[in-house]
C-alpha cells in the first residue's frame, strides 16, 4: 500500500506541473564520491564469503517475463517515489543488492524464443523441453494424446524430489496457480493449456493441471498453495463464491476444492483476504487459497477487487511461516506471474509496479529467513521486447516523455511529436508513423497506457535475451558467468543435497 500511494503522489506532482529539482543541484555527485562509491563497493565484494554449506531451505522467485529493461525501468520507477532521490536510477531493487549474480540462456528444446512452460520446465527439472510442454522432456510432442507416451517421459520436478525426502513445499502466483510457470513445479502434461478437464481435448488420456495438483502423489502432498484460477478446480454448477453470477469451468462435477480438505488433515481452503488473515499459520498443516476465477488483480488494481486479495509479499510471507515448521526444511516457488501479462498488454506501467511488488515479497523473505540456512533465488523464465531508449535526462521519469538534458522543449522523432522512454518492438501499441501523435505526460502516465510499439501485433510477445539470476545463501556463490537455464536446478539439488534427476 505505501508504495503504491508514494507512486500515486509522484505522478499525481508531475501532472500538476511541479517541476523536478535537478540531483546535482541538489546533491552535487563530485569526482570524489564516485571514487569513494567505487572504493566501498570494492571493500564490500572483498569481505564477501562462499556459504559453501548445504541449505535447509529453498525459496526460488521467478519475475515472469522481468528481463533486464523492466528491473532497470522498475528500479528507476520506484527510486524516483523516494524522498531525496538523486534522479531514480542510483536506486536498487531489493533483490539487485543479492551477492551473486549469473545470466541464464532461455532458449527451449524447438525455439529461439521460449514461452513459460519449458523456461519453468528447465528451472525446476533440469532439462529443456519444447514450448506448449510442462516437465516431460523433449522427445514428447506438443498435445501428445497417450498417457502411455507422457508417462514414459516425465522429468523429476524438485519440488517432487522435495516432498519424497520429507521436506515441505508450497507454490504462490499471482496467475492462475494452474499457469505454466506455477503449473511445471507439480504437473506433468504435453498441453500447458489443459488446465481443467474442459480444456482437456477427447482422447487425452492423462488428467488436467488441476486434477494433478490436488491428487498430487508425492510425499504428503503441497503444504502450500496460493493463486489464482479458482474456476479450474470447481464444477460448471456451482456458482464462484465471489462471483455469484459465473461459474466454475470443470465438466466432471468435481469440486477439487473440497477435494483437497478431503485428502488433507488440518487444511483449510480460502477465497478471499477476510479468509486469508484469519489463518493462523501455526494450526494450519496444508494451505489452498484461490483468490479470483482467473488470474488475481495486478497490483494497481489489488484494492479494487470487491472479495479482497492478498499481495504477494502477504502470500510469501505466509507461506513462510507455513512451511518453516517442518524441521527438515522447504522447498517454495514464488511467482509474479502478471508482470509477463501487463508486457503482452503493452502496457508498461502495470509490469513495472508488479516487479516493484516482487522486490517487497522478496524483501519480506531475506527478513523472514536466516541467510546461513535459506538460499534465496530470483531470476526470470524470460524476458520481453520492451525497451529503453532515446536520451533523457538524469531524473526524467521513467513512464514519461523524453526531455534531453538542457533542453527546455520535449525531445521529438522525425515527425514532430514527442515519444515516451519506454517501448516494444512489437505489440498493441502500435501507431502509424503518418499518424499525428501530441502525446502529453498526462497521457502517458497514465496506468492505462499503452506504450508504442514498431510492429503492430494483437499481443506484445516474448523476447530471447539472457536474463538475469540473483542469489543469496548456502551453494549461491555457485552462480556465475552465462549459463544455460538449467543451471538453476543444477544448484538448487546441489544446495539441498539432491541427486540430480532422481
Amino acid at each position: 500500500m505505501k508504495n503504491r500511494l508514494t507512486i500515486a503522489l509522484m505522478l499525481a506532482n508531475l501532472l500538476l506541473g511541479v517541476s523536478h529539482v535537478s540531483w546535482a543541484d541538489k546533491n552535487p555527485e563530485t569526482p570524489q564520491f564516485w571514487l569513494d562509491s567505487g572504493i566501498n563497493a570494492i571493500e564490500a565484494a572483498e569481505k564477501l564469503t562462499s556459504n559453501k554449506k548445504y541449505a535447509k531451505n529453498v525459496i526460488l522467485f521467478v519475475g515472469d517475463g522481468m528481463g533486464i529493461s523492466t528491473i532497470t525501468a522498475a528500479r528507476i520507477l520506484e527510486g524516483q517515489t523516494l524522498p531525496d532521490n538523486r534522479g531514480g536510477e542510483e536506486h536498487s531493487l531489493s533483490f539487485e543488492r543479492l551477492p551473486y549474480v549469473a545470466l541464464s540462456k532461455t532458449y527451449s528444446a524447438n525455439q529461439q524464443t521460449p514461452d513459460s512452460a519449458p523456461t519453468m520446465t528447465a528451472i525446476i527439472t533440469g532439462v529443456k523441453t519444447n514450448d506448449g510442454e510442462l516437465s516431460v522432456d523433449g522427445t514428447v510432442r506438443h498435445q501428445e494424446k497417450s498417457a502411455e507416451v507422457i508417462n514414459a517421459h516425465k522429468l523429476k520436478t524438485l519440488l517432487e524430489q522435495a516432498e519424497e525426502k520429507g521436506l515441505s513445499t508450497g507454490v504462490v502466483s499471482t496467475a492462475r496457480i494452474t499457469h505454466a510457470t506455477p503449473a511445471a513445479c507439480y504437473a506433468h502434461t504435453s498441453g500447458r493449456d489443459w488446465e481443467s478437464d474442459a480444456d482437456v481435448p477427447a482422447g487425452v488420456g492423462i488428467n488436467d493441471i488441476a486434477r494433478q495438483l490436488v491428487d498430487f502423489p508425492y510425499g504428503n502432498g503441497l503444504e502450500v498453495v496460493l493463486g489464482g484460477g479458482r474456476e479450474k478446480f470447481l464444477p460448471n454448477t456451482q456458482p464462484d463464491p465471489e462471483d455469484t453470477d459465473k461459474k466454475g469451468s470443470r465438466k466432471d462435477g468435481l469440486d477439487l476444492t473440497q477435494q483437497w480438505l478431503n485428502h488433507h488433515p488440518k487444511s483449510v481452503y480460502v477465497y478471499n483476504k477476510a479468509g486469508f488473515d484469519a489463518i493462523d499459520a501455526r494450526q494450519v498443516d496444508h494451505l489452498l487459497g484461490l483468490f479470483e476465477r482467473s488470474h488475481m488483480h495486478y497490483e494497481h488494481d489489488r484494492p479494487n477487487d470487491k472479495g479482497g486479495e492478498p499481495s504477494l509479499t502477504e502470500m510469501t510471507a505466509k507461506a513462510i511461516e507455513i512451511l518453516s515448521r517442518n524441521k527438515k526444511g522447504y522447498f517454495l516457488m514464488v511467482e509474479a506471474g502478471r508482470i509477463d501479462q501487463a508486457h503482452h498488454e503493452g502496457n508498461a506501467f502495470r509490469a513495472l509496479t508488479d516487479t516493484v511488488e516482487l522486490s517487497n515479497a522478496v524483501r519480506k523473505a531475506l527478513e523472514k529467513t536466516d541467510n546461513r540456512n535459506t538460499l534465496i533465488i530470483v531470476t526470470a523464465d524470460h524476458s520481453h521486447t520492451f525497451t529503453i531508449a532515446g536520451y533523457p535526462e538524469r531524473g526524467n521519469p521513467i513512464l514519461g516523455l523524453v526531455k534531453e538534458p538542457g533542453e527546455v522543449n520535449l525531445a521529438k522523432d522525425k515527425n514532430g511529436n514527442p515519444y515516451t522512454t519506454l517501448s516494444y518492438a512489437n505489440g498493441p501499441g502500435y501507431r502509424a508513423a503518418t499518424s499525428p501523435l501530441a502525446l502529453t505526460n498526462e497521457e502517458t502516465m497514465h496506468p492505462d497506457f499503452l506504450q508504442a510499439s514498431a510492429v503492430p501485433l494483437a499481443r506484445e510477445t516474448h523476447a530471447a535475451d539472457d536474463v538475469v539470476i540473483f542469489a543469496t545463501g548456502p551453494k549461491a556463490y555457485l552462480f556465475h558467468g552465462v549459463q544455460e537455464q538449467t543451471y538453476i536446478y543444477q544448484v538448487m539439488a546441489k544446495a539441498l543435497k539432491f541427486k540430480p534427476g532422481r
